[in-house]
């Protein structure tokens, strides 16, 4: 039992090197996918992503129902590809996209629901 201790606990220990990699890994991740915020009103979502070093020519957003897809260009100074899920619904001729130094920001309006409820006659 005690030889097997100091092996367990080297074996257990996280590698410094191991550490260093996954940091720089995670780093370079948020570097090449860009940060982001999200706030929430009862109207919209406001989405601001970091995306230095782009201009609007060189992004892509697409819209789809509830999901949110942005990808830069080929050929763009640099990559980012990201995807978010909404709770809601977008209303896409409601809401805006404006990039201002370096910050590309959303307001997604929130699509009203639409009543499906049918009232049928008998006869």
């Amino acid at each position: 039992m005690f030889l097997a201790t100091p092996i367990i606990r080297h074996v257990t220990r996280p590698d410094a090197s191991l550490q260093r990699f996954m940091q720089a890994a995670t780093s370079a991740a948020q570097q090449l996918n860009g940060d982001f915020q999200v706030s929430q009103t009862d109207e919209a979502t406001v989405l601001s992503i970091d995306v230095p070093g782009l201009s609007r020519e060189q992004l892509q957003l697409r819209i789809e129902d509830n999901m949110v897809h942005l990808h830069s260009v080929e050929g763009a100074p640099r990559q980012v590809r990201r995807s978010w899920e909404l709770p809601h619904e977008i209303d896409v001729p409601a809401s805006s996209a404006k990039l201002d130094l370096g910050v590309l920001t959303l307001t997604l309006q929130r699509r009203k629901p639409v009543d499906k409820t049918v009232t049928l006659n008998i006869q």
